[in-house]
């Protein structure tokens, strides 16, 4: 190499110059010493010869391999300016220099297959190629290595249990709050991004301008993380069947207990509060001051109508405790009172305190809007769903809701996109109100709880000498939902014990429910139990409305065989010798939710749809006349 003047400039390797070192960022600093400004160390190379001229240049060089462009160019127009040395040779210089740092860089760094480099940590190294390698190689690390901690498979999809922040559930200030809840998220293209970015160091092998091969870090890109979640088999991965707020039984009887994920039942036990370990055998004393806890301080003072409305409610309580034991379904549950102030939240929000809940909004008659509220309701941990002080009177009747209670999984569309959901119904799904109302299907999937303070100002009763005055903000102390569910525990166990007795309740798909209830009720002397169905019945508004409509139609035409367009006809108002009014049917014809008539086809759709169906002692029959070929009906009275 030669200089502007075509005098040899020595080579770095060629002079007896000590080996550059370097910083803690790898960058070179040539014996140890801070090189001073442009000018000054123009000035200083004036007064050296050659050799050590250029020796310094070329040590200057090294340096700035490792250093940026900026302060490069500084030193290299001082310098070339000044004649020490050539622009061509400055540049063929400084390329050297910069390729012998990155290899030194290199040399410093782990090989790709072995340790971490410095930014590495303990993420688990993940080498990827093209989208098509990334793909293949990510899913199988994920299917197979358990890579991404909290992550399970739920119906096929990949879930994280994440816990959020900034809970607005949250008690007030000064009370004890209870834990975040746990959330079972779908992944997403951008959750797996941050899930891989913090567990794992996902690089690609680059190869730079000068030949080298050097790791780079990379994120994959969104078409392959949608590529891999689209997958649907992930053997290897722990199935995820629900989160749990509270101890619950294992289908073999034991005690799911320990908070984490459970490998028996696929459960993530997500306490609300921390209890002690429950005995599986209890003792009897324990037994004893269990019951007497529940029955004579936390329900002594509730205004129940009946012993049924007392022991339903109990039954209620301990349902999300028995639902992974008996895998059934559960009851609507309707708290309905005379008056204001009678304690039915209180009751709904004991389960919800317990196993944590969620209020919803009730809009009559929009099934559309039910749909989206019970599919957005399911997303939530919470366990107890609850419409809350729906307006007085309120008639409870939803195909949709009659449909949800009676399925064991849910499927709705996510609002604002096109994505399907799909859930388990292991959710409680509660009413309370004021003298409500049940309506289509509703009264055979309904457990009632009835209140009646008979009192005309129920909410100045001094709750001095109740069994636990002031409930509602007992309830909000962690310590006391403790004392709670370990009283319930205590019960349920005792009742594991001995051999968990059914009762002969039925109730349709709730019959195991009722069963098992039924049984471990009786196992402690609790009466009454669903003994309350007349009430349901009376509850039921199109049940009365249907009996009162029959009992006048066999008034009117006996078993005479009529055709539904007869049947409306009748129906129209006539008048007497007088000139007044008349209505043959007194009030009792069928009506639309307004009050108006139906038209002759509409009074067919509707007995169609009753044929066979008994509304107090009358059913209503059919056939297709032999004379006429039209459908004509009858009604028929149970004696008959």
């Amino acid at each position: 190499m030669t200089d502007d003047r075509g005098q040899a400039v020595p080579r770095l390797d060629d002079l007896d110059v000590e080996p550059a070192a370097t910083n803690d960022h790898g960058n070179a600093k040539i014996l140890d010493a801070d090189w001073p400004s442009p000018v000054v160390l123009v000035g200083q190379l004036t007064d050296l010869g050659d050799e050590e001229r250029l020796a310094r240049i070329h040590g200057l060089i090294t340096w700035l391999a490792g250093q940026n462009d900026l302060e490069r160019q500084r030193y290299r127009n001082a310098i070339v300016t000044a004649g020490h040395i050539g622009a061509r040779d400055w540049t063929s210089a400084l390329a050297e220099a910069k390729k012998a740092h990155r290899a030194a860089t290199r040399r410093r760094r782990p090989p790709c297959s072995g340790e971490d480099p410095p930014d590495r940590g303990e993420r688990t190294p993940i080498r990827v190629g093209g989208e098509a390698a990334t793909i293949r190689t990510l899913t199988g690390r994920i299917g197979h290595d358990a890579l991404l901690p909290e992550v399970y498979v739920t119906n096929g999809a990949l879930v994280h249990l994440t816990r959020v922040s900034g809970d607005t559930d949250n008690t007030p200030a000064g009370e004890d709050p209870p834990p975040l809840p746990v959330l079972a998220d779908p992944l997403t293209s951008a959750s797996l991004a941050r899930l891989l970015a913090h567990h794992a160091y996902v690089h690609r092998l680059k190869r730079d301008g000068d030949g080298i091969v050097q790791e780079t870090e990379v994120t994959p890109s969104p078409r392959a993380l949608a590529a891999i979640l689209s997958g649907r088999f992930w053997p290897h991965l722990l199935p995820l069947y629900g989160i749990v707020g509270a101890p619950a039984l294992r289908p073999d009887g034991t005690l799911l207990q320990t908070p984490g994920y459970d490998q028996a039942t696929g459960l993530y036990l997500a306490p609300k509060v921390a209890i002690p370990d429950v005995p599986t055998r209890p003792q009897a004393d324990d037994v004893a001051a269990a019951r007497t806890f529940i029955l004579d301080a936390l329900l002594a003072d509730f205004p129940f109508v009946a012993a049924a409305d007392r022991a339903n409610h109990i039954g209620l309580l301990v349902a999300q405790i028995l639902r992974p034991y008996l895998r059934c379904l559960t009851p609507f549950g309707l708290v309905s009172a005379t008056t204001q102030s009678s304690g039915k939240t209180l009751l709904a929000d004991i389960i919800g305190h317990l196993y944590g809940y969620k209020h919803l909004v009730w809009r009559r008659g929009d099934d559309a809007e039910l749909e989206k509220s019970i599919t957005a309701a399911l997303r939530s941990p919470a366990a107890a769903m609850i419409w809350d002080n729906l307006a007085e009177a309120t008639t409870i009747s939803s195909p949709i809701l009659a449909q949800l209670l009676t399925s064991t999984t849910w499927s709705g569309r996510i609002l604002g996109t096109n994505t399907t959901f799909d859930a388990p119904n292991d959710r409680l799904w509660l009413a309370t109100g004021n003298n409500l109302r049940l309506g289509g299907d509703m009264a055979t999937r309904t457990v009632l709880i009835r209140l009646d303070p008979n009192d005309p100002h129920p909410e100045t009763r001094d709750q001095a000498g109740f069994g636990i005055p002031h409930l509602d903000q007992w309830l909000k102390v962690a310590a006391n939902r403790v004392t709670l569910l370990r009283h319930l525990l205590i019960l349920v166990m005792d009742w594991m014990a001995a051999g968990a007795p059914r009762s002969a309740h039925t109730m349709r798909q709730f019959t195991a429910w009722a069963a098992a209830t039924g049984g471990l009720l009786a196992h402690h002397g609790i009466d009454g139990f669903l003994d309350n169905l007349d009430q349901v019945r009376e509850a039921d508004e199109d049940n009365a409305e249907w009996a009162a409509f029959l009992a006048r139609w066999h008034d009117l035409y006996g078993p005479a065989k009529k055709t539904a367009r007869e049947i409306r006809l009748s129906a129209d108002i006539d008048t007497d010798s007088t000139g007044r009014p008349v209505d043959r049917w007194q009030g009792t014809f069928l009506t639309d939710d307004k009050g108006r008539m139906p038209s002759g086809k509409s009074v067919g759709r509707l007995l169609t749809g009753h044929l066979g169906r008994w509304h107090g002692p009358y059913v209503l029959r059919s056939e297709i006349s032999t004379v006429t070929n039209c459908r004509i009906y009858w009604v028929e009275a149970k004696d008959e």
